[in-house]
């Protein structure tokens, strides 16, 4: 009875010290609080370098947590509450602008376009954008991004918003599905996959690509505040070589595979429409090659503000940018 004892004490003391150093090796890992915009296959790149452990790799765990909308990123980054935020620019240039001292850099672009769809309530193989003159389109928040490409492409086809075209900005992002198929709106800007499942329940069809039509902007990136980023540039650096990896693998691969991939960061969606929604941002060309944000790509962006009437000065492209980090990756990355 006491060998039992002594025995059943020594193997539960063994797996206590297996359980620490289990823990021990956790520990050599920077967690990294990252708030993304929303969640999305237009983000490939950041999902397979998450689940091909590409950040553990690098010494890093991200606590992950999504803000749906670039103000609430903004905000979570400003508050302390997210370390690195993934948004569109604009919200860096907005912050800047009301004169913060330690405001947000952006270090790594992840996406060279808008990757939002129009979606039509009928299928329509035919469909030009003539065809939303006297129709009501869900755009999203005023002074964000999706908004202000819609209203971009629209100006570009003749077609002017409040004039031509009912835009409606009343609705949150992570709501605009939801009163699309309630019976809102003839028209709505949807990122994927929720296009497909959309398609899928035949609520909606995707009539047209707003990034096919909008021409290459900076649509989201990677940002730290400034203070940050000058007293952890080692961490911005792994942050930075992991994106890379991630956006190399993408360039290298078939939609299929990108879809097994990302698989896990997708547990409702369908392999099939993965691979779908993958060739659909294949081919419009959506995923940057590199992390690097040029300042041809800036000025256009800030050139889409002004054309939405959101910009009132434009920051010096050195204050809001740097590609220190991302030109180093690629060195380091082969």
């Amino acid at each position: 009875m006491q060998k039992r004892i002594v025995v059943f004490v020594l193997v539960s003391l063994l797996v206590v010290a297996l359980a620490l150093t289990g823990c021990g090796k956790d520990d050599n890992l920077t967690t990294v609080r990252l708030s993304e915009v929303t969640h999305s296959v237009f983000y490939a790149p950041m999902y397979v370098a998450m689940n091909q452990g590409y950040f553990e790799e690098e010494g890093l765990r991200l606590e992950v947590t999504t803000g749906q909308g670039a103000d609430k990123v903004m905000t979570a980054l400003l508050a302390g509450e997210a370390d690195i935020g993934f948004m569109g620019p604009e919200a860096s240039v907005y912050v800047y602008n009301e004169g913060q001292d330690n405001y947000a850099v952006n270090f790594a672009q992840l996406t060279t376009c808008d990757g939002s769809f129009l979606v039509a309530r009928e299928p329509d193989p035919d469909f030009t954008w003539e065809k939303v003159r006297g129709k009501s389109i869900i755009g999203g928040r005023k002074g964000g991004m999706p908004l202000m490409t819609l209203e971009y492409v629209l100006k570009k086809q003749g077609i002017i918003p409040g004039q031509d075209v009912e835009v409606m900005t009343h609705i949150q992002f992570a709501l605009m599905a939801g009163a699309f198929t309630g019976g809102e709106g003839d028209y709505v800007t949807l990122f994927e996959p929720v296009a497909s499942a959309l398609e899928l329940e035949g609520a909606g069809y995707v009539v047209a690509s707003v990034g096919a039509d909008s021409g290459k902007i900076p649509y989201t990136v990677f940002c730290a505040r400034k203070k940050l980023m000058e007293e952890n540039p080692e961490l911005i650096q792994k942050f930075t070589n992991a994106v890379y990896r991630g956006q190399l693998w993408v360039q290298e691969k078939t939609p299929e595979e990108i879809a097994e991939v990302i698989a896990p960061s997708f547990p409702d969606a369908d392999l099939e429409v993965l691979a779908k929604v993958a060739a659909r941002y294949k081919e419009i060309d959506a995923w940057a090659a590199t992390p690097v944000f040029t300042e041809e790509s800036y000025n256009r962006l800030l050139d889409v503000m002004q054309t939405a009437g959101e910009l009132n000065k434009r920051p010096p492209y050195t204050k809001l940018v740097t590609n220190e980090f991302a030109e180093k990756a690629m060195e380091l990355v082969r």
